[in-house]
């Protein structure tokens, strides 16, 4: 009886347990994903607190071309290409006097720059992220925090003549953080120089070229896109939105990945792998609020919005004019790299592009982000992709 009665008392808190427990609502619209067209990707990667996803992103890009072209799986080394930048970016800052600003951020040409210029060498011929510092993986704060007021204070003090010296002195802080830069190493029981070992992977760089689509300039002729990290002044080419939308839709099909630079601010694009061009006015319309009302919703409430209409959430309809604007007025910026390579449909039969981030295995898609055709059409900034992928008849028109 009083087995039976400890039980029954035991039961009883259970059930009075999950009573209390609130079941979370099934959300009807989530999306459910069909995939397309899927190009081979190395493995996902951790830029972790770092602002370096254009050498992730133009890596991994390069990787999968390797892999398009032999087969070879490689993990390139985004801490060589970091050191080499920063140094040179911090030259181009003091030649112009603080002028060019220095930062952590890039563009898909400083990687390929550096491989060009420099060469590379395998993640494992330098030091593991963070571990010279006692971390598992980037952390840049104190790194920056100690490295640019250094620049600065070369690049805009009053200084009648600079000797050489800074250069030492920055390198030094640069090798603490990074690791210094192997002169030659040992890849798979060959000898290398990170030149030697660049051409080994049987990339032929002048087949690169950078896409965009702005109206201030003309169509059909390279421009230097005007944003702080392209501090190169790498040119893009210059093609009407159909066109750039085009180019990236055809190399996926015809087995090619496109390094993607755009803005990633906007609220349509969400931490849990989604990205979507979203109708505000659309949205306010369909959950019955009035701008004044939505203005005054936190981020958060904004996207559980959003997120609550899923699959059935309204994009804006992308003009040529809509994307001028936002990049004149500042709501498009250069604040992401990422990696396309891949097509896949909603339920409701949308297309989206599979897209590779470099914040690890997270989010709903362990990585990978789903975005709409709208929202790159809208956020691009500009991207890179191998030449041969663009249809023949851009290709005659740009002269390449």
């Amino acid at each position: 009886m009083k087995r039976i009665l400890v039980m029954a008392m035991a039961a009883f808190m259970v059930a009075g347990a999950h009573a209390g427990k609130k079941k979370e609502p099934v959300n009807k619209n989530k999306h459910v994903f069909t995939t397309i067209k899927e190009k081979k990707i190395t493995s996902i990667r951790d830029q972790n607190r770092s602002g370096t996803c254009w050498d992730y992103s133009t890596l991994s890009f390069f990787e999968s071309e390797i892999l398009r072209n032999s087969g070879k799986t490689y993990d390139l080394c985004e801490a060589f290409v970091a050191n080499k930048t920063y140094m040179d970016r911090a030259i181009a800052a003091v030649r112009m006097h603080g002028d060019i600003s220095f930062s952590q951020g890039g563009s898909a040409y400083d990687p390929w720059y550096c491989i060009v210029n420099y060469g590379i060498c395998p993640e494992d011929a330098m030091p593991a992220a963070g571990s010279l510092y006692g971390d598992s993986l980037n952390n840049f704060n104190e790194f920056f925090a100690v490295m640019t007021p250094y620049v600065e204070a070369v690049a805009k003090g009053d200084h009648k003549k600079l000797s050489t010296q800074w250069k030492v002195g920055l390198q030094g802080i640069i090798d603490a953080y990074l690791g210094k830069c192997p002169d030659s190493f040992t890849y798979e029981g060959k000898s290398y120089t990170p030149q030697s070992f660049a051409k080994s992977l049987g990339l032929d760089f002048d087949d690169y070229v950078s896409i965009t689509s702005f109206s201030h300039r003309p169509y059909w002729k390279p421009f230097v896109v005007e944003v702080q990290d392209n501090w190169r002044w790498a040119e893009s080419y210059n093609v009407p939105l159909d066109d750039m939308m085009r180019i990236i839709d055809n190399a996926i099909n015809e087995g090619y990945t496109i390094m993607w630079g755009g803005d990633v601010s906007e609220e349509g694009f969400t931490r849990k792998g989604l990205a979507m061009a979203i109708d505000t006015k659309q949205v306010q319309s369909l959950t019955g609020s009035d701008a004044a009302r939505w203005l005054r919703l936190t981020k958060d409430k904004k996207t559980a919005t959003i997120d609550s209409l899923g699959v059935n959430a309204p994009e804006v309809v992308v003009t040529p004019e809509m994307r001028q604007e936002a990049y004149d007025n500042w709501e498009t910026t250069d604040d992401h790299g990422m990696h396309i390579y891949g097509i896949a449909k909603d339920q409701n039969g949308k297309e989206y592009y599979m897209v590779k981030n470099s914040w690890g295995e997270f989010g709903d898609y362990k990585g990978t982000w789903y975005m709409t055709k709208a929202f790159i059409a809208y956020k691009t900034m500009d991207y890179m992709v191998n030449k041969k992928a663009i249809p023949e008849d851009i290709r005659k028109k740009l002269g390449i």
